[in-house]
């Protein structure tokens, strides 16, 4: 399974009186398909834990923030709440729209 790691598609540039300036990369929307699983949370579950569960990596939680709308500040999921779960073939999607979006920049 393909590792997402946004600092390889973030543009670094030099700026004469600032040094290093780092460009703001924005995150694709994650389309919902017929393949998505859904599950209610438990108390006690993070993000990167049901990552680990379900995409075999505990990095890939950034896919469930974003199909979800969470992680803002925190790894920690509410319990009792609908999670929605993209298939494991988002993460080569999602690292493609990535690059692509910052191409074209």
């Amino acid at each position: 399974m393909a590792r997402i790691d946004r600092s390889e598609f973030i543009k670094i540039h030099q700026k004469k009186d600032k040094g290093r300036c780092y460009n703001t990369t924005m995150l694709p929307v994650i389309e919902k398909t017929f393949q998505d699983r859904y599950i209610f949370s438990r108390d006690g579950d993070r993000l990167d834990l049901l990552a680990y569960q379900f995409y075999n990596d505990s990095r890939h939680w950034i896919i469930l923030a974003l199909a979800n709308n969470l992680g803002h500040g925190t790894l920690d999921v509410p319990g009792g709440i609908q999670l929605r779960i993209p298939p494991a073939s988002v993460v080569t999607t999602l690292r493609k729209r990535l690059q692509n979006s910052e191409e074209d920049r």
